[in-house]
């Protein structure tokens, strides 16, 4: 299983001005450091929460269809697939109609399921990435985003920041690691 962003959001779960404020930056030297920031937070968060934050099209490659009859979409939350296609061992694309299958974006992380008296194409497929879902994931809009993560997106933000070197001589500290992780909701074990 491999995914790959297609679009990316079209805006960050935090403004400029709120890194700013939350950096205590006054001045416009810094924005294009803070806005890299920025958006290495978010990539930064919703790798280690497998989460795709706001609007964006993802797509999911399988090299088989799955024994049971549904197709669990990472990056939730879901809003909607966009197509199925499969290549078979000559490499010919096909499209699998959305007849076949019913979306289920309640779900946590979302589904592609096979409808009653559905089943997978048989054909043989090509031996790998065979199957391709682009499928749109993230929150519509920022006031659906969990302040829980822009608070995690500023602390790594700030602390960035503050330490831009990769090393840190005198200190031991795991703070900001333990509070990006709560905020974010991260448990071990805890996957989809």
């Amino acid at each position: 299983m491999a995914i790959k962003v297609i679009t990316p959001p079209a805006l960050e779960p935090v403004t400029l001005g709120e890194a700013r404020l939350h950096c205590r930056v006054d001045v416009e030297d810094d924005d294009d450091v803070l806005l890299r920031l920025i958006m290495a937070a978010r990539e930064y968060a919703e790798q280690r929460e497998w989460r795709a934050y706001l609007t964006q099209t993802l797509e999911l490659y399988l090299d088989c269809w799955p024994a049971r009859n549904e197709i669990r979409l990472p990056r939730p939350p879901l809003q909607s697939v966009t197509s199925v296609k499969y290549y078979d061992e000559d490499d010919a694309e096909y499209t699998l109609s959305s007849t076949t299958y019913l979306v289920d974006s309640v779900s946590q992380p979302g589904r592609l399921v096979l409808k009653s008296g559905q089943s997978w194409p048989s054909a043989t497929l090509r031996p790998a990435n065979a199957i391709v879902i682009r499928f749109v994931a993230g929150w519509a809009s920022l006031g659906e985003l969990p302040l829980r993560i822009k608070q995690a997106m500023l602390l790594l933000i700030g602390h960035w920041y503050e330490n831009r070197e990769a090393t840190i001589t005198g200190t031991i500290s795991r703070e900001i690691e333990f509070a990006v992780s709560s905020l974010l909701g991260i448990d071990s074990a805890k996957r989809f």
